[in-house]
Order: C-alpha cells, then structure tokens, then sequence
C-alpha cells in the first residue's frame, strides 16, 4: 500500500487518565476513564476517539458509494456506538461496534445495499474486519 497519509499521536501520563497530542498539534487534551468503568468521566476516553474517527470515515465511505451510485440522500448520519467490555475469556477487553445510518428519502432495499458497500470500502471497517463485531443498523 502507498502511504498517502500518516496520522501521528502521542499518549502519556496514566493510560486512559493521561493526556494526548497530536504531532500537527490539532488534538492536545487531557483523557479521563468514564464513570462507567471505575473512573471520573469528564473528558475524551479511547472509546470516543475510535467511535468519532469511525462514525466519520464510515460516512465518508458512503458518500462516495451514493455519488458513484448517483443517489442523493440530503442529511444522511452516520452514528457509531463503541462498547468495551471483558473478552470472553475473561482475560483482557475487546470492542464491539454499532453503525446506525440513516439515509433520508433512499428505499429501505438500496439503503442496506449502499451500506454494505460502503462497509466493504471504509479503512476502519477493513482494520476491523474479523477481529470485532461491528453491526450494522439502519434508521
């Protein structure tokens, strides 16, 4: 693959109670664990950052699939849910993703169509492909 982007951030401090940069200098913030897990909540966590950078490339990836496709959907969303939670092994954590998109004025039919093809394109669904569950869901 020809590289024709590298995104480049550096975390340090506590983990998830740390602080991270980014190399441009774009993202410089502070993370806090959320409250669900045992932490203060408050501010950005892993789990965010990777549901606003999928929920982004995913609707990207469906835009050019509705322009190659010549369909115009006014408004469409895309919304990723990102859960974390104990392996089944009860060893480590593992994500599961949900994408809900929502394509105003496009037929149930064709919707689930474009999504599927926009799921076989997006870097994101590629990197996670077989290795967590991501659900599609249309709204």
């Amino acid at each position: 693959m020809a590289v024709l982007y590298t995104a480049e951030a550096v975390a340090t401090g506590a983990g998830r109670d740390g602080h991270v940069r980014s190399s441009d200098g774009l993202l410089d913030f502070d993370l806090a664990k959320p409250r669900e897990m045992g932490g203060r909540g408050g501010a950005p966590n892993p789990e965010l950052l990777f549901a606003a950078g999928y929920a982004a490339c995913f609707h990207n990836a469906l835009l050019g699939v509705l322009k190659r496709a010549g369909v115009e959907s006014h408004d469409s969303t895309v919304t990723a849910r990102v859960g974390i939670g104990r392996n089944e092994s009860g060893v480590g954590f593992g994500l599961s993703v949900t994408l809900r998109v929502s394509l105003p004025g496009v037929d149930e039919g064709a919707a689930k169509e474009l999504v599927d093809k926009a799921h076989q394109i997006c870097p994101y669904s590629n990197a996670t492909r077989g290795n967590i569950d991501v659900a599609l869901e249309l709204v």
